[in-house]
């Protein structure tokens, strides 16, 4: 319990830290406020680390394309992906939740570094240009889409099905898919207390190849995502 809360306090105490060093970066390239993106990656994995006793072990990083380009599928259990990813993969471009473009501070990073959001189940001006943001953006860098096919962080043992949100940007962008399989629930989940003494498990699988009906998708998807998880739980 007690590691639980410091190793709470200390890491947001970091990242706001974090976050006021790098606000000069706002208004410059944003190739320098991607780097704060990434030193948050490492101060999530030495946080588990040093204050819960937890590794992060990567499984499959052959399986992570070199030559052509790709988007990322991955399970969503609690806050930790969401930075120590960044440091997985080539800092990933975040398809996300637009109210956490409206965290002060935080959520100005956030759209600096090229995140993209939607609001669910509206139809808007920005909603209507969504898929066009994400072609755009993976045009002109080399950094790989990542969205959250279930939408929001789910308990460990909770296999809901994902959104069609995916299998739109897949069919958008025509871009094979890497999907990524983890269990960090185990360590802090959404609601409960955190555990030490563990070992989030990060497993990047075979890729899916591009022009699948979406329906034929999202099925090997999910398939193939829910039986991994099982496998690391």
């Amino acid at each position: 319990m007690i590691r639980g809360l410091l190793f709470k306090f200390i890491f947001y105490l970091g990242t706001v830290f974090v976050c006021l060093i790098f606000l000069p970066a706002l208004i410059l390239p944003k190739k320098i406020d991607i780097i704060g993106g990434k030193i948050l990656g490492y101060w999530i994995r030495f946080c588990l680390y040093f204050f819960l006793s937890v590794e992060i072990k990567i499984k499959g990083s052959e399986n992570i394309p070199t030559n052509s380009p790709f988007f990322i599928a991955s399970l969503h259990q609690s806050l930790s992906e969401t930075f120590f990813l960044q440091i997985i993969f080539n800092s990933p471009i975040f398809i996300l939740k637009r109210e956490l473009l409206k965290i002060p501070i935080f959520g100005w990073h956030l759209k600096k570094i090229g995140s993209i959001s939607i609001e669910r189940d509206k139809v808007s001006r920005d909603n209507i240009g969504f898929y066009d943001k994400i072609i755009t953006e993976t045009k002109t860098t080399n950094r790989p889409v990542l969205i959250f096919p279930q939408a929001t962080r789910t308990p460990i043992d909770e296999k809901i099905p994902f959104k069609k949100g995916v299998a739109k940007i897949y069919e958008k962008l025509n871009f094979q898919c890497v999907p990524v399989a983890l269990n960090s629930g185990n360590v802090w989940p959404k609601s409960g207390k955190i555990n030490t003494n563990r070992t989030i498990t990060v497993s990047i699988l075979d890729s899916i190849p591009a022009g699948l009906d979406s329906i034929m998708f999202i099925e090997e998807l999910e398939q193939k995502l829910y039986r991994e998880l099982d496998n690391i739980c």
